[in-house]
Order: C-alpha cells, then sequence, then structure tokens
C-alpha cells in the first residue's frame, strides 16, 4: 500500500506532523474493479475470527479460493460466510465460531464460491 503515511501503534513519531492528503480506499483495497462487491456481515458465525455483525466485506469474484480462504458461498439458495477446507472426503465450509459446525458440501450441491473475501472494514465507534 505505497503512498499511506506509517501509524505506530507505540509512542508518536515525530513525523505525525506530517500526513498525507486524501487515500482513495477503491485504490488501495480493489485490486479488480470489475469483479470486486462489497457485502455486509449479517450474523455471528465468523466472530471468533475477528469478522462481526456490520462490518462490511471487500469480495473479489475473479480469485481462484484456495484452502483457508474465506469466501462468500452460495448453498442450495443461501449465500454464507465461511472458511473453504478440500479434505479427502470432500468439501467443507468451516465457520469462524466454535458454537457451528463445518458444512461438508454433498456430490450434486447446488454450490459455488462466489468470491474471496480480501479486506474486512469495521466500524469502531
Amino acid at each position: 500500500m505505497a503512498d499511506l503515511p506509517e501509524i505506530h501503534a507505540g509512542f508518536p513519531s515525530p513525523a505525525t506532523d506530517y500526513m498525507s492528503g486524501v487515500i482513495d480506499l477503491n485504490r488501495e483495497l480493489v485490486r479488480h474493479p470489475e469483479a470486486t462487491f462489497f457485502g455486509r456481515v449479517v450474523g455471528d458465525s465468523m466472530a471468533d475470527a475477528d469478522v462481526h455483525e456490520g462490518d462490511v466485506l471487500v469480495i473479489d469474484k475473479s480469485l481462484t479460493p484456495s484452502e483457508g480462504d474465506m469466501a462468500v458461498c452460495f448453498l442450495d439458495g443461501e449465500f454464507c460466510l465461511k472458511y473453504i477446507s478440500r479434505r479427502p472426503d470432500g468439501l467443507w465450509l468451516l465457520p469462524g465460531n466454535r458454537k457451528y459446525k463445518p458444512i461438508h458440501v454433498p456430490e450434486g450441491s447446488d454450490f459455488s464460491v462466489w468470491g474471496v473475501v480480501t479486506y474486512v472494514i469495521r466500524r469502531l465507534r
């Protein structure tokens, strides 16, 4: 992320008097504009992964999902946010909350990975 000021989490830096101007979040967060969408999280199935209700997701539909990617999936008519896991016994969708069980995706299911989550944006106040 070029052109962003470094923000130290310790003692104030002597450079705090110099801060660059406008930051274009689209330029910083979106690699494939034609394939990138935003969505808002509903529910708590990813709470242990520090993804909470109300957070905004940056979702890139052009990326091929890899093992462990957080993805927006479409399964049997519903969207869900889960981790992707390919195991010897098939494809699994893993929640980021111990309260929920993993979901096995049976052969022949109406399933697709709609997009890979690249960023989570959260309001702090």
